[in-house]
């Protein structure tokens, strides 16, 4: 079943967010297998980041790689909150 996922640190800026999609994307893990859809959005410093995933499985396996980079940046990323989808419309 596809999840949303939610993220809403307390405190995220543009340079940090560049830095950790750049560090991913040099390691071959972004975007990572089961990650549909990516949005990060809001202001400086006030960042947030939603996410649709195929399953909470490939969320959770792609969390192992995730987080060491959020703390190396100096991220955190507070709790997610995950709902389940229950429809997906695209152009």
């Amino acid at each position: 079943m596809s999840m949303l996922v939610r993220f809403a640190p307390a405190c995220l800026s543009a340079s940090q967010y560049d830095e950790t999609v750049r560090k991913l994307e040099d390691a071959g893990d972004f975007p990572p297998d089961g990650l549909d859809l990516h949005v990060c959005f809001g202001s400086d410093g006030n960042l947030r980041v939603s996410e649709i995933w195929d399953s909470k499985e490939q969320f959770d396996a792609f969390g192992e790689r995730l987080m060491p980079v959020l703390s190396e940046a100096g991220i955190d990323p507070g709790e997610p909150e995950l709902i389940e989808i229950h429809n997906i419309v695209k152009r």
